[in-house]
């Protein structure tokens, strides 16, 4: 059997890209003797006039396995859905490269667009996850996150000896918008003492009672908060709107928010910082090099089986895959009662509630 497959990279870069585009690459060409075409820019690729793609051969993926980003580029504002005439541009391209089968990489912004497009289309899709929020409905782990958990708590301990030193309190805000994975995590590992999450609303009075307990004992706090997180009967804290894009809301500033309310309660100064797309950034870690490549390896399993509209899934140590269409617009996010919140409570983390 040969086939003419498509990958693109969709939504965030994240590490771990490269090491999928290597193994979906090198697993096709081997093993299905497929051609494999690289979309750039995500859908956007698809959206233009005349479609943005490369060859992907055996030289074009090798020695990418530790590098960041992604070779095909990527696109978190692409909208093929947007209207009738850009859905039948994608189609009219998919066609005239003659595809078989789109692999789309991506998060559950990419995994909505993927299955919208196949249910409105006709072009065959298998899904990748990837996220450093962790956030993707039916996968327990997905690449780029234990990178940016590693980035994430780095700079919690950095934080923690100028805290130290000065007596303050410090605020570092992660990303994460509506799922709270990454702040948890990061938190945890970081030795945070206050772990602020978009799933659980924070007391300001809480927070400030923690922190002034402290005050009497280690003379310095460190705060971890999610940008999706909030007081309660606040509302998010919305840096931008962009016209156009699948998702227009992006949220950033909520550690200068939490400052302004914490500072008039406590005698220590309070500082923020907004680590921001340094969380995106850099190599992915061993474990992230080994997840993408089993999780592209796996897609051009699904690909050479011809089991379209499935996207690959990490259930405990297992590779598995589940329909795209039970992960699109669905977020994965943390629960009151998840072991690792109940360990944090039960180890002195304040959660803000």
């Amino acid at each position: 059997m040969s086939l003419r497959v498509g990958v693109l990279t969709g939504g965030g870069d994240c590490p771990g890209l490269n090491a999928v585009i290597r193994a979906v690459a090198k697993s096709l060409i081997r093993h299905g003797q497929c051609e494999v075409l690289g979309i750039q820019d995500g859908f956007e690729g698809l959206m233009a006039p005349v479609p943005r793609v490369e060859l992907l051969d055996w030289q074009r993926v090798s020695g990418i396995l530790h590098v960041g980003g992604t070779i095909l580029g990527t696109s978190n504002s692409a909208n093929p859905l947007r209207d009738a005439a850009t859905l039948d541009q994608v189609a009219g391209n998919v066609r005239m490269l003659g595809l078989d089968v789109v692999i789309a990489i991506g998060g559950d912004g990419t995994m909505s667009l993927a299955h919208g497009v196949a249910q409105a289309t006709g072009i065959q899709c298998v899904g990748v996850p990837k996220t450093i929020d962790n956030d993707i409905a039916h996968c327990e782990r997905s690449f780029g996150f234990d990178t940016a958990v590693a980035t994430a708590a780095e700079a919690l301990r950095r934080i923690e000896s100028t805290a130290s030193s000065h007596h303050r309190v410090m605020i570092v805000e992660t990303m994460g918008r509506h799922a709270g994975w990454l702040a948890l995590e990061a938190g945890l590992a970081g030795a945070a003492d206050v772990i602020l999450l978009p799933e659980i609303d924070y007391s300001v009075g809480a927070v400030a009672a923690h922190c002034r307990a402290r005050e009497q004992r280690q003379r310095y706090t460190i705060i971890c908060i999610g940008e999706g997180a909030k007081a309660r009967g606040d509302a998010l804290t919305v840096r931008e709107q962009v016209t156009g894009s699948p998702d227009p809301v992006r949220l950033g500033g909520v550690g200068h928010v939490l400052r302004m309310q914490l500072q008039p309660h406590l005698r220590s100064e309070v500082r923020t910082t907004v680590l921001g797309h340094v969380q995106r950034g850099g190599d992915p870690t061993p474990f992230d090099r080994v997840l993408a490549t089993r999780f592209g390896h796996h897609a051009a399993e699904l690909v050479l089986a011809q089991r379209f509209g499935e996207m690959v899934t990490l259930d405990g140590a297992r590779i598995g895959s589940v329909p795209i269409a039970a992960v699109a617009n669905v977020q994965r996010k943390v629960t009151p009662e998840h072991e690792l919140v109940v360990m944090a409570r039960d180890i002195g983390v304040c959660l803000g509630d």
